[in-house]
């Protein structure tokens, strides 16, 4: 009832469906095309016979038929071109439609994360994450630190008991009879003789000048 009124009611399209549709109606529209070609050929061949047979008025009517064929086929081209129009207009939308689509679900996403991590909640957690590496530093200080340095000692106590012994040390050294040091006797060094020269050996002139002299003193 409603329906016969008001009509049917508007389905939403889909453009896979439509671009499958329109596909369909172009390789139905390039079939008939092929057919009607092969027609206007077959006409015209006939056209020729009854030419031949001298039958101009039947030669007439083929090519009338031809020539209606023709426009057919220039009315399918026609219609070709306005569905590859139409497939292209339609590839570009549904190309811009993923696009925005996608671009809404990054910015609905995008939204989501920046109420997940709010602002004050990275401050609070950059706080945490510092207090607590503060306090690890801290037991590692402790643990590092070594066992007794800490102690304190009474620096008066102290120089008391090294003056204690220093007295002690002292009188052990005092207590210890005296050594009597070594007689040290002074060594005399030997007198070295004069070497005396080597008797030197006389020269056979000098041998018959003492032989000579020797008779003459006889």
């Amino acid at each position: 009832m409603f329906s016969r009124v008001f009509g049917k009611p508007k389905q939403e399209t889909n453009p896979l469906s439509t671009l499958e549709k329109l596909s369909e109606t172009l390789e139905m529209l390039e079939k008939k095309e092929k057919v009607l070609i092969r027609k206007a050929s077959a006409e015209v061949e006939k056209a020729k016979e009854y030419t031949k047979a001298k039958n101009k008025k039947a030669a007439i009517q083929c090519l009338k038929k031809k020539r209606l064929y023709e426009q057919q086929i220039e009315q399918l081209g026609n219609f070709q071109l306005r569905i590859h129009d139409q497939m292209i207009m339609l590839e570009g939308a549904k190309a811009t439609t993923e696009t925005v689509d996608a671009l809404r679900s990054g910015a609905a996403a995008m939204k989501s994360m920046q109420k997940a991590t709010n602002i004050d909640d990275v401050d609070k957690t950059m706080d945490e994450i510092n207090e607590q590496t503060e306090n690890m530093k801290q037991i590692q200080e402790a643990l590092s630190a070594p066992i007794g340095a800490a102690a304190d000692f009474d620096e008066d106590e102290l120089e008391a008991e090294l003056e204690e012994l220093e007295g002690l040390e002292l009188e052990e050294q005092l207590l210890q009879p005296a050594v009597p040091a070594p007689e040290t006797s002074m060594a005399v060094p030997p007198v070295r003789q004069p070497a005396r020269p080597a008797p030197r050996k006389n020269t056979a002139e000098e041998d018959e000048l003492a032989a000579l002299q020797a008779e003459m003193a006889l």
